[in-house]
């Protein structure tokens, strides 16, 4: 028998850091994320079937220093000043439990939080969209695409998680990251 690693939960989070050095400016950024405490090993996005979304303080609450822990992660750095920046993660959710959905990550200069959050949502949103086979016009809008997601009766739910900046005034590093954190 094959050992399978499917998560049973997931989480959201995400932060902003600043510091002279980018390796502490990404540092400073999970701190503010919550997640400084783990390994991460970023793994691709698919949303396992049978997973419960939890709220980021239970999530925090079952993480343990120095524990491998898999993600999804987006993330934007810049040592520009005003320059802004934004990472998202895209969720979406079949109707059917069973089967499997979609997260994207989206790492950005120049958009505001809500387009880059847009933007992931509907890369995750088409990406489902087409594995189950519901027929859409790839150039309409999101708003338009998205309601025809939902009213196809085989999409549950879409959503994003976004963190964004500008590069500090100053020059200092500014990291930002947005990540889905998979439990088992």
């Amino acid at each position: 028998m094959a050992f399978e690693m499917v998560p049973k939960e997931m989480f959201f989070t995400h932060g902003v850091g600043r510091h002279k050095d980018k390796l502490s400016s990404f540092e400073l950024a999970l701190r503010d994320a919550g997640i400084e405490i783990c390994n991460l090993v970023m793994v691709s996005s698919i949303f396992p079937p049978h997973c419960k979304i939890i709220p980021k303080e239970e999530g925090i609450k079952k993480l343990t220093p120095g524990q491998v822990t898999f993600c999804v992660m987006a993330r934007s750095e810049t040592n520009e000043p005003n320059r802004l920046i934004a990472a998202s993660i895209g969720l979406a959710v079949p109707k059917d439990e069973s089967g499997y959905g979609y997260l994207s990550e989206h790492h950005t200069y120049g958009e505001t939080a809500h387009r880059a959050g847009e933007y992931a949502e509907d890369l995750a949103a088409t990406m489902l969209a087409t594995t189950l086979g519901i027929k859409f016009n790839p150039e309409t809008e999101w708003d338009e695409r998205e309601q025809l997601f939902k009213m196809s009766g085989k999409v549950l739910k879409t959503m994003d998680v976004t963190q964004s900046a500008e590069g500090d005034k100053d020059g200092l590093w500014t990291t930002v990251v947005a990540t889905a954190i998979l439990l088992f």
